[in-house]
């Protein structure tokens, strides 16, 4: 083979001995992966999801000691839309770091990046109480800003990384962020119970978060090292090196012909003449030199290269980097560069086209669910359980989401009309939970169970319809492109999140104006008169 390939000849119609040739979408179903023995990638991706959402869930389950601190003010509100802003952006900086950083990278970064800032709010504001009152309140959204950078960074990362795994491993990712909350209300329940001091409790609550966010860390780098998922991630990296890097270029630059019937009368093996173009003259034939003694064997003499069929282009391309004709003529082939940016986005908008139903569907849930929560379910009063109101709904809200995800693991044919359907539906969440908070002295619907219950709702709701999307998503592009698709699902994602973390400004501000004393004091039934009413649209730090 070296020696008639050194004179510009391609072996025709045998396969290299010793060599697998490259499967493209069809290569996870001939391939036998290595197995996941007791599910234990599974619960590892669980438990490392859980650590991106960790932090910002530790902020806002604190409702009950950030409203104490700053009465009147929008603050659950303003963390909020600062984490969802800031994460917005940081999707947009994640994917054109893709092309820059390795994505076990990107996610240790996120995860230093939210423990130091948990860390420091634990010590120099609740510890230590460096700040006053309304510089406190702006170091509080910074924090939020800063853990929303690293979060966000992971977790567009995550989807990327389980994109390239089977698609109950991004379910296991998704029930993780569910996870996460369940975890921080569990904490905070545990210490608002144990402790009466809202301060202490929830500075042993931070440090609760911040063990549970090491354990995360641990958990997905001995994971990332298991067989299992070297598997997967090695075979969608081969399989976009080899067909997109090798495939296209050989594709643009060689061309042979099988018009010669020349025979290896020793090998028994046909060859047909290898030509190699010059950048210049990809689009049109080359005319080779003429090959010395070439007919020496059959007598018969190589034609023109005029066609593309037969010759294995993996091996043609590992030997001919530099191909020497008889008369020592040498041609190299040159491979024009492309722009990585203009690349990316033509990739992402193919890829979006195939998509684009399962995007627009995440994004709607989540927009439903951010109008919601975690604003106007803090709103809702209880004079009967008083702080714990706002606790208690989240909790309901966040152990119906892990309910919820667990049932997205369940196959169902899902077509992309009926999804987006039923995920619209979802919009009855709105004017129900509205009704349980507004007016504020006196809702609609008054009394603890019927809150309670459209959030556990809405968090099962969000829970099944916010995974459903991205785990069918990748199914509909080739495997070198899936990395590509979570990330493009993860941009949805935060498009919805954004949307609806604006748009509960407006419904908080349809509530009326924020009530800066105890509105199940008595005072508030005997004197109406006495109460100081803040208007939202003009709340800040204290």
């Amino acid at each position: 083979m070296d020696e008639n390939l050194s004179r510009g000849y391609c072996q025709l119609n045998s396969p290299p001995q010793g060599r697998r040739k490259q499967k493209t979408s069809g290569t996870r179903d001939h391939i036998t992966p290595p197995r996941d023995p007791c599910s234990c990638v599974y619960l590892a991706l669980v438990l490392a999801g859980a650590g991106f959402l960790l932090p910002y869930n530790s902020f806002i389950t604190a409702v009950d000691y950030y409203q104490k601190r700053y009465p009147g003010s929008t603050i659950v509100f303003d963390m909020s839309l600062t984490y969802i802003v800031v994460a917005f952006v940081s999707v947009i900086i994640n994917n054109a770091l893709i092309e820059v950083l390795r994505m076990p990278v990107r996610i240790t970064f996120g995860y230093i990046l939210s423990f130091i800032t948990l860390m420091c709010i634990a010590l120099c504001d609740l510890w230590f109480e460096l700040f006053p009152a309304d510089i406190a309140y702006r170091v509080t959204l910074t924090a939020v800003g800063v853990v929303a950078v690293g979060s966000t960074v992971q977790q567009s990362s995550f989807y990327g990384y389980t994109s390239m795994l089977p698609s109950r491993y991004t379910q296991a990712v998704m029930t993780g962020e569910s996870l996460a909350g369940v975890l921080v209300s569990a904490n905070r329940i545990l210490t608002k119970a144990l402790l009466n001091d809202e301060r202490i409790n929830t500075i042993i609550f931070f440090c609760v978060s911040i063990g549970i966010l090491l354990a995360c860390f641990v958990v997905f780098h001995v994971a990332r090292r298991s067989n299992f998922v070297k598997f997967y991630v090695m075979l969608c990296a081969a399989t976009a090196d080899n067909l997109d890097h090798k495939e296209k270029k050989l594709t643009s630059q060689l061309s042979y012909t099988e018009d010669v019937d020349f025979q290896d009368q020793e090998s028994n093996q046909r060859y047909g003449v290898l030509v190699i173009h010059s950048p210049s003259e990809v689009n049109r034939a080359f005319q080779p030199p003429e090959i010395a003694g070439s007919g020496d064997r059959t007598g018969h003499r190589p034609s023109q290269a005029t066609s593309m069929a037969g010759c294995d282009e993996e091996t043609c391309l590992s030997q001919v980097s530099e191909v020497t004709f008889t008369q020592s003529q040498s041609y190299k082939i040159h491979v024009p560069k492309v722009s990585a940016i203009k690349r990316g986005l033509l990739t992402r908008y193919e890829v979006s086209r195939s998509v684009w139903p399962y995007m627009l569907s995440i994004c709607l849930a989540y927009f439903v669910t951010l109008c919601l929560f975690p604003g106007i379910e803090s709103e809702v009063v209880s004079c009967t359980l008083g702080t714990w109101m706002p606790v208690i709904m989240m909790a309901a809200f966040n152990l119906s989401d892990v309910i919820g995800k667990i049932l997205a693991s369940i196959p169902c044919d899902w077509p992309p009309g009926r999804l987006l359907l039923c995920t619209f539906c979802r919009v009855l969440c709105v004017p129900l939970l509205m009704l349980c908070a507004s007016p504020r002295l006196h809702p609609v619907i008054a009394g603890e169970a019927w809150p309670i219950v459209f959030s556990l709702v809405l968090g099962l709701s969000n829970g099944y319809f916010g995974s459903v999307p991205i785990i069918l998503a990748p199914e509909h592009v080739p495997d070198e492109q899936r990395e590509i698709c979570g990330n493009i699902m993860t941009l949805s994602y935060s498009l919805g999140l954004t949307t609806g973390s604006a748009a509960a400004y407006l419904l908080d501000y349809w509530l009326g104006p924020v009530m800066t004393i105890d509105p199940c004091a008595p005072a508030v039934h005997n004197v109406t008169s006495s109460l100081v009413y803040q208007s939202s649209s003009t709340v800040g730090p204290p």
